[in-house]
């Protein structure tokens, strides 16, 4: 019988020592805050964000929302005063949505994972990806400017987060690389994301959360801006970056949530069980050593769909019957 809890037992790799045993990442459960999406639909029936752009979701994004291909929500960066309108934090009753997003979690035993808004992501999706990044370059001080503004309202939002949700750790995101580089350098980066990104990240450790980092793609080259501002655990660390390499450098400092290649062969429909099996106990052995990790791992596929269910049931299996129990076997 384990004597921490799930809560516990994270808390103590994200101070850099060895668990008691392997944690399963619940990006889900775990996870907590205000929902990007409004419940208000567009004229012509998409969902909008909180600024108002449109969004959709395909099989393709595994149920993620995405914006509208081809609606633009700001096509003129100098104008984002006349068309970004953030909504009032006054008028959210955060005790009430605190009480309806935590009714089904044990806050007191597992885990809080507080999420909140990004700056690179949601200047892409207002802009897309060609004039968002056009305007990082040619108007920074614009970009700037709307990011200041951004990081009021989220800021206001996050105070309300923190007073109310029993939070364990923030978590930032955005979203600042491809699969196989950055979208960014990291001195755009710093010049323009970082200070937003940092205020958040102090505010909440003012108040003991622990700091993390939602970043997909090839992201292992902004690592050393992360942890100047306290991020001690990445999610989900793709395996396009040097996942066993950046775990040994930052050992300690850094917890690799997820270093799984979730888009790779081995995740495939048609990959034979057995294979996916013995993949994943090896992932767990190459992983697990001297702590600093957390097991998450998915296949390619939604739920819902056979093969899919049928694989994630493995997934789960693999990490009850071999992973969890992984440090008192060694």
């Amino acid at each position: 019988m384990y004597k921490l809890s799930e809560k516990e037992n994270l808390m103590r790799i994200l101070d850099g020592q060895e668990p008691e045993f392997l944690p399963k990442y619940d990006f889900w459960g775990w996870g907590c805050g205000l929902p990007m999406q409004t419940g208000k639909k567009s004229p012509d029936g998409y969902m909008l964000d909180e600024f108002g752009v449109e969004l959709t979701t395909t099989e393709a994004s595994m149920g993620g929302f995405m914006p509208v291909p081809g609606r633009i929500f700001l096509d003129d960066i100098t104008k984002w005063r006349d068309v970004v309108k953030a909504p009032d934090v006054s008028e959210m009753d955060f005790e009430r949505l605190a009480a309806e997003a935590l009714k089904d979690k044990d806050w007191e035993h597992n885990p809080v994972i507080l999420h909140n808004g990004g700056y690179f992501m949601t200047l892409m999706n207002m802009m897309g990806f060609a004039d968002g990044l056009m305007a990082m370059i040619e108007e920074p001080e614009e970009v700037y400017a709307l990011f200041e503004y951004l990081n009021e309202y989220y800021m206001e939002k996050e105070k309300g987060l923190l007073k109310y949700f029993h939070g364990d750790v923030y978590e930032l995101a955005d979203d600042t690389a491809a699969n196989d580089f950055p979208f960014i350098s990291r001195d755009v980066y710093r010049e323009l994301v970082m200070p937003f990104a940092k205020k958040e990240a102090d505010l909440a450790r003012d108040a003991g959360l622990k700091i993390g980092m939602h970043d997909c793609g090839k992201a292992g080259c902004f690592i050393d801006d992360w942890l100047e501002m306290g991020v001690c655990i990445w999610e989900p660390a793709q395996t396009s970056n040097d996942i066993l390499g950046i775990k040994e450098k930052y050992q300690g400092k850094l917890t690799i949530a997820g270093g799984w290649d979730n888009q790779g062969p081995i995740s495939y429909p048609d990959t034979p069980d057995e294979e996916l099996e013995q993949g994943l106990k090896d992932y767990i052995d190459a992983m697990a050593p001297n702590g600093g990790f957390c097991y998450m791992a998915v296949v390619v596929g939604s739920a819902g769909e056979e093969t899919f269910d049928r694989k994630m049931k493995l997934v789960d299996r693999v990490y009850q019957e071999y992973g969890r129990d992984w440090y008192s076997r060694h």
